[in-house]
């Protein structure tokens, strides 16, 4: 099923269509303000400057003063009511931005962006908080590209519409007064339709003090090694995404010669490329938290981050050009391709991080967690302005800017990525298996959301690990044998994934004795830990008889059983068909057409291993 029936469901639609016009008010008010004190008042360069960049700092305050009192607030009560009230502030909002638009009172349209701050402050930890209620976990990924796709669009709408309405000779104010009142009028009600998420923690005691709660919300984010790396790279995006914008107005004008159409041209196709970016990573990732996707990504926002310095620097030929003659310029489409790409790669990067977040994080901790990074990314944020205006203190200009940027996320990814090698893993992984073959995975539903299993799989060629690791919706430990583990390269993605390695009672008792040891602590942890009972890859492509081994962990520690098959790998690139006598031929079968089938778990007792065994044949079929 696509992602895109999830907008014809209840349980989704309405919280998408929400929190979209909620994004389109935002950045509708704030880009009318700009023009109504840019051009309508009448002020000098220097009121002009003040107050446009005194309007993102006011916005952004509210972030650090109480994005840790909202996290509490969403993890103690029911969401829902808490949009709806937060969707009726809004309204009210809007009502007094209405009167500061008419009477061009500054002084009140400032306050009100503040109060727009602090609505999007408390809307922040509901936003990504309310995904997984309300959402399978195999929707987690499609979901969070919907809504990064429609925040993103929303977002380019309302900077179009904020700006066009207001510049309305002689009716500006009142067309954005208009606008902006019925569409928080529209995101209130299209809220009535959200289904009730009830409080994860409603024992939570609230603490007001925002400077301790603070620091314990960001104690929270950093107890997950893992999760606090993700937000250290969503922060990050956030960062790099800031630079670029802010840096557009100047590129569009100085570098490229264009006019506000064209700066219009260059936001839409960064926003259009993220909004598609988002929405392709559920296909990419097999509606799976694919966190793979997160160094392409990365490798993607530097590459063409680097292109778009080499395709077009230094000042501009001719200037004034609107978007159509600017498409007609010499080398346009390959700078137009650099911003699309730069947003599919951004796409790429932080949907997975999201909804890695929202699935390693308790969900009894989450809106704080999604708070604490709210936060963090406020804190990147105005570091990214900072970073702007030094480097134009240095004489950098906006396409150096860029390029500089571009470079930094080289090593911003390299630190994040060796700090958390399960990124780099994940990638690894990915890549090889969606090279060496096609997969189609049928009942992964049987596989327990939570809690202990062993899963139980025929044992075809050198990379069943990896298919079934990129395959299976939760992390499990794989037990195989020592020399699979050590293989080159291999062996990082096997050492990352905390795989058990095995060997026989006469190769090594103390490496027999130290698996089984680890495997029912892994189980006892809640775990999955999957094995392949035959001992060894098949020589001929039948399934050799199970050995009794797992008996013996199941004896120790009862866990359902999930009977698993690979069918199609036989005479694939890395199964035995392709090696005789220890030397490699050449594989019979790249990308292979392969299929991961799940049964439903069995009991552990009485369990017989002939039964069990027949079943994996069974569900092996006459592929193999």
């Amino acid at each position: 099923m696509s992602q895109f029936s999830l907008l014809g469901q209840r349980r989704f639609a309405p919280f998408f269509w929400t929190q979209a016009l909620g994004a389109f008010n935002d950045n509708a008010f704030r880009n009318a303000l700009v023009m109504l004190v840019a051009f309508q008042m009448g002020l000098d360069d220097r009121s002009v400057s003040l107050y446009t960049n005194l309007a993102p700092a006011l916005f952004i305050l509210p972030f650090f003063l109480f994005s840790a009192t909202a996290g509490q607030l969403a993890e103690k009560y029911e969401k829902t009511r808490i949009i709806r009230w937060v969707k009726l502030f809004e309204i009210g909002a809007m009502a007094l931005a209405a009167v500061g638009f008419l009477t061009h009172d500054t002084g009140l349209l400032l306050a009100v962006l503040f109060l727009m701050g602090l609505h999007s402050t408390t809307f922040g930890p509901i936003k990504y908080a309310i995904l997984p209620q309300a959402l399978k976990p195999q929707e987690l990924v499609g979901g969070n590209g919907l809504v990064e796709m429609g925040t993103q669009l929303a977002m380019l709408i309302g900077m179009i519409a904020g700006n066009s309405l207001m510049l309305v000779t002689g009716i500006g104010p009142w067309l954005a007064a208009a606008a902006t009142i019925a569409v928080a009028v529209a995101g209130y009600l299209a809220s009535r339709r959200i289904p009730a998420a009830p409080a994860t923690a409603p024992e939570l005691r609230l603490n007001w003090n925002p400077l301790s709660e603070t620091a314990r919300v960001l104690g929270i984010v950093r107890r997950d090694g893992a999760v606090f790396n993700a937000v250290l790279g969503i922060s990050w995006f956030w960062f790099f995404g800031t630079v670029l914008i802010a840096q557009l107005p100047n590129y569009t004008r100085e570098t490229l010669g264009g006019d506000g159409s064209v700066n219009t041209l260059v936001l839409t196709l960064f926003s259009i490329g993220t909004g598609v970016g988002a929405l392709l990573c559920e296909r990419m990732s097999g509606r799976r938290v694919e966190i793979g996707l997160v160094p392409l990504g990365a490798f993607g926002l530097t590459v063409f981050g680097v292109d778009l310095y080499f395709a077009r620097h230094g000042a501009a030929v001719a200037h004034g050009l609107d978007w159509l003659a600017f498409l007609r310029s010499g080398g346009s489409w390959r700078i137009a391709l650099d911003l699309a790409l730069i947003g599919v790669f951004a796409g790429f990067y932080v949907v997975p991080l999201f909804a890695f977040v929202q699935a390693r994080a308790p969900r009894e901790q989450l809106s704080r967690v999604i708070a604490g990074n709210n936060i963090v990314n406020a804190l990147l944020i105005v570091l990214a302005a900072g970073f702007g205006l030094g480097l134009g203190v240095l004489g950098f200009d906006a396409v150096e800017t860029f390029l500089a940027a571009a470079v930094l996320n080289v090593a911003v990814a390299a630190y994040i990525f060796t700090l958390v090698p399960e990124f780099p893993m994940r990638f690894i992984t990915w890549v090889l298996v969606n090279t060496l073959y096609r997969v189609r995975v049928e009942g992964m539903r049987h596989v327990p959301e939570e809690g202990p299993a062993l899963l139980v799989c025929n044992h075809v060629s050198f990379m069943d690990p990896l298919l079934l690791m990129a395959n299976l919706r939760r992390p499990a430990r794989f037990v195989m044998s020592y020399r699979i583990f050590d293989i080159p390269v291999l062996n990082f993605i096997f050492r990352t994934a905390r795989a058990i390695p095995i060997a026989g009672q006469k190769e090594d008792p103390a490496v027999l004795a130290a698996a089984y040891e680890a495997i029912d602590q892994a189980l006892a942890a809640g775990e999955l830990v999957c094995i392949f009972p035959e001992g060894g890859l098949t020589r001929d492509g039948e399934i050799a008889p199970f050995r009794p081994g797992m008996l013996r962990v199941l004896e120790r520690r009862p866990v359902p059983v999930v009977p698993m098959a690979l069918r199609g790998l036989w005479g694939s690139v890395w199964s035995r068909r392709d090696t005789r006598l220890g030397r490699a031929r050449l594989p019979r079968r790249f990308r292979a057409r392969v299929e991961l089938v799940v049964d439903a778990p069995v009991p552990p007792q009485p369990l017989r291993l002939e039964a069990l065994e027949a079943r994996v044949r069974q569900l092996r079929g006459a592929l193999a």
